[in-house]
């Protein structure tokens, strides 16, 4: 992502695609790393019975379809070289040989096969050393969303050509090719990059089912006719990357390429995570697979953004004033304590029956005091996750590179840095998965070498938030 000029920059545009599960959102950039558009669209959760959390995949292609004419709008004349797509992880969708959906997106909030993780996890205890220390299987894992498929539906699990992820789904649209990476197949995948024989033993022909595993940084194919003149003018022979998870697209786009480097991602749950050459395997803490003899160390929680939009819609307060209130509370909530495990709790203890509570409530606390301790809350959530990270990393990062949405509020930020004791780098862009996602179709395309050069230089810190020694 070189110079040039401005018109062959434009000729060699790229577009970067988060999908989260609320919104997706894109971004079009050129060969220079400039970012010229940018747009989203948002669709709801469905939760049709207790428990279940799931979306239409027509919607995410509709939202794709969507961006894609708004940044093609934004920049009339622009030729797309390469798409990128990043998403969440811990949801899936199954397909049948002619690759149509045949349900709903089982979102990772989703909780319909609690009923099988104890007999998988007994499963998993007997042939422990076949996966990766403290593994075990949860409700987000593709191996209990198979197995409560094969019990509970067999029907779908006879139909069943592939289960999917987000960002695999799309793909397979754009491409018509089926394929995923290893860092987004988290505790499926050994070293080498191949599935784990053992998955098998958990749930027959599991490993059957599950997409060809290529490189993220590869090209998957090139995009097909899409039924759009405007979209198909601008996008006619773009490389369509493999690509991998959020947490990898907000990584690369904050910048954040070497050992030692660390980030956060203030997003609808929180992501944590720092890069380290050493790997002290932790219980509760994600270790993906070494990229260039580097591992990510990583996590997500459960709750972040998610808790503010709740609390603010419990008390009928728009999310901007419910921080605006929080200010005139003291650091500390004046001794309240909000646990923001509204859904149960991912990283760093993965249990999906706790819940959360205010703590310590009495007649002195206001509604300030509460808006407060919900955002304290969760910046505590995150500082007990990288408490664990610090384990598995083998050093204490100093300082965290912040994007995401709660990364606007100076105070948010302050509140980060003084519960974990930590410097916060807020960087210049808010979506750093959109640029991430960019850079990893650049590499894809032969635009970039490596996402290293990629990455050097197009990202900035704009401000950083230092610890309050005096709390």
């Amino acid at each position: 992502m070189g110079g040039g000029k401005a018109k062959s920059d434009n000729d060699r545009c790229l577009i970067g695609v988060d999908l989260g599960t609320t919104n997706l959102k894109a971004g079009l950039f050129n060969s220079a790393g400039a970012q010229l558009a940018l747009s989203e669209a948002n669709f709801a959760i469905d939760r049709p019975l207790p428990g279940r959390a799931e979306q239409d995949p027509e919607e995410w292609w509709h939202a794709l379809r969507k961006v894609f004419r708004d940044l093609i709008a934004q920049v009339p004349g622009a030729r797309i070289s390469a798409i990128g797509i990043c998403s969440q992880v811990g949801s899936q969708v199954f397909v049948d040989a002619n690759m149509k959906a045949l349900t709903k997106v089982i979102l990772w909030q989703d909780q319909r096969s609690a009923n099988v993780i104890g007999p998988l996890n007994e499963k998993v205890q007997k042939i422990a050393g076949s996966f990766a220390p403290g593994y075990s299987v949860d409700t987000t894992s593709v191996v209990s969303r198979a197995e409560w498929a094969r019990v509970e539906q067999p029907s779908l699990w006879k139909e069943t050509k592939f289960i999917l992820s987000p960002k695999d789904y799309l793909n397979l649209l754009l491409t018509g090719e089926a394929g995923t990476d290893a860092l987004s197949s988290i505790g499926l995948v050994d070293d080498s990059g191949h599935y784990l024989e053992a998955l098998s033993e958990l749930v027959p022909n599991l490993i059957e089912i599950l997409p060809p595993l290529l490189d993220f940084r590869d090209a998957l194919g090139s995009v097909r006719d899409m039924g759009d003149t405007t979209i198909d003018s601008a996008l006619k022979g773009a490389v369509v990357a493999v690509a991998t998870m959020d947490a990898f697209g907000n990584l690369f786009g904050s910048g954040a390429t070497s050992h030692g480097e660390a980030i956060e991602v203030a997003g609808t749950c929180e992501i944590v995570g720092v890069l380290s050459h050493e790997n002290h395997p932790t219980k509760g803490v994600v270790t993906f697979p070494p990229v260039d003899g580097i591992r990510f160390h990583a996590g997500p929680t459960k709750s972040g953004g998610s808790a503010l939009q709740w609390f603010s819609g419990i008390v009928g307060l728009p999310i901007a004033e419910v921080v605006e209130r929080a200010e005139k509370a003291p650091p500390g909530s004046g001794g309240l304590i909000f646990l923001p495990y509204l859904e149960g709790e991912r990283a760093p203890i993965w249990d999906d029956d706790v819940r959360g509570v205010f703590f310590g409530l009495s007649a002195e606390h206001g509604l300030e005091h509460m808006c407060r301790a919900v955002l304290e809350g969760v910046a505590f959530s995150a500082r007990h996750l990288l408490e664990e990270i610090d384990k598995a990393s083998g050093f204490r990062s100093p300082a965290l590179r912040i994007s995401g949405g709660g990364s606007c509020s100076d105070m948010c930020c302050q509140i980060r840095a003084d519960i974990s004791g930590r410097s916060i780098e807020r960087i210049h862009v808010r979506h750093s998965g959109v640029l991430g996602a960019a850079l990893i179709a650049a590499v894809a395309s032969g635009l970039a070498g490596d996402l290293k050069s990629a990455a050097a230089g197009l990202v900035h810190v704009e401000r950083t938030f230092t610890p309050n020694e005096e709390l």
